[in-house]
């Protein structure tokens, strides 16, 4: 091992940045690459180490790559960033991303596979059009309510009351005012569309993954959150427990001790913010919806608040999905852990 070389690349768009020590005569080396000569550079290497901040483009370069026999190190940017001296240019980040790989105990991302980012992109592109589609609804909402029309709570009650009521302005509002409801009900019908072309995307590809299949039967996970998880977790023995699966999900309470005592504050909410999202959405409905609560639910619903029981169950679903991943195992019911 103490034999292979060691590079720090810092990923561009256009010029990439090396750092490297030579082994034989202990030389520092840097160097500037185009885009165009990186695969040549390292096709001509022999097997090394290859590390990079996990940022745009790192998941493409690491599995090209490795497709070369180098072994690729992807490191969180926000580890990386207590290493870079002085001021940051494109020579002290290739330094400190060279410095931090070789930390002991540092934590590395698991590369992803081009089906997996790919299902990441639907799930990217979905979010974006729900969120625009929320937006033209709240607009609406918002422009009638200055016409004396109070729409009701949610989405669906919401469209419904608009269709009934715009027969009815016809004679007393302008036109104009009439047209441009209907134009924007009509890209409100459009994203709908797009949404759930994608929903049906994700259905058929989760179909054919046996992973998704198997988190789908945890209560509160569901199409969505089954496909992000297996998308996003990548490998699942990247992480060494479900506990730190949940800490990457944000999922696990702050701390702050000095002089042995330790306080436990609220979730870091770090991580990623998609998924936790879709976790907590999905306990909450567990708790809303569920007719019959497991014991250990029901003594945390006796003494905590209800946000706080959400988050709970959040975690422990975050826990179970990354038990049935790690050790390709799959859901009981009535499972009954040992203690450590």
């Amino acid at each position: 091992m103490m034999n292979v070389t060691l590079f720090g690349l810092d990923l561009a768009k256009r010029v990439f940045q090396l750092h490297w020590v030579n082994m034989e005569t202990g030389e520092i080396c840097r160097r500037q690459l185009k885009r165009d000569q990186v695969a040549e550079f390292f096709a001509n290497r022999e097997p090394a180490i290859i590390a990079m901040e996990a940022c745009g483009s790192a998941h493409y370069w690491g599995r090209k790559l490795v497709a070369m026999g180098h072994e690729v190190r992807l490191i969180a940017g926000q580890f990386v960033r207590p290493f870079v001296k002085s001021n940051k240019t494109d020579v002290a980040d290739a330094h400190a991303i060279w410095e931090t790989a070789q930390r002991p105990g540092m934590k590395f991302v698991a590369l992803k596979t081009e089906e997996q980012q790919s299902v990441l992109t639907l799930h990217r592109m979905r979010e974006q059009l729900v969120k625009m589609r929320s937006m033209q609804i709240n607009q609406l909402r918002g422009l009638l309510y200055e016409f004396g029309i109070d729409l009701p709570q949610g989405r669906q009650k919401g469209m419904a009351r608009i269709v009934e009521e715009l027969p009815l302005l016809d004679g007393r509002l302008s036109v104009m005012f009439i047209d441009a409801i209907r134009q924007q009900l009509k890209r409100i019908e459009a994203l709908d569309c797009d949404i759930s072309e994608i929903e049906k995307k994700l259905t058929l590809w989760k179909k054919e993954d046996k992973s998704s299949k198997k988190l789908m039967e945890i209560p509160g996970v569901g199409l969505l959150t089954a496909t992000a998880a297996v998308a996003t977790m990548g490998n699942a023995k990247t992480f060494k427990s479900g506990r730190e699966f949940a800490a990457f999900l944000g999922l696990v309470p702050r701390q702050s001790g000095t002089g042995g005592r330790v306080k436990l504050l609220g979730i870091s909410k770090r991580g990623d913010v998609y998924l936790r999202t879709l976790l907590i959405h999905g306990a909450r409905s567990v708790i809303t919806h569920q007719k019959e609560h497991t014991p250990w639910l029901e003594k945390l619903m006796a003494r905590r608040p209800l946000n706080a029981v959400v988050v709970a169950l959040a975690n422990k679903m975050a826990r179970t999905i990354w038990a049935l991943l790690a050790h390709d195992s799959t859901f009981k019911k009535d499972y009954a852990g040992s203690a450590a």
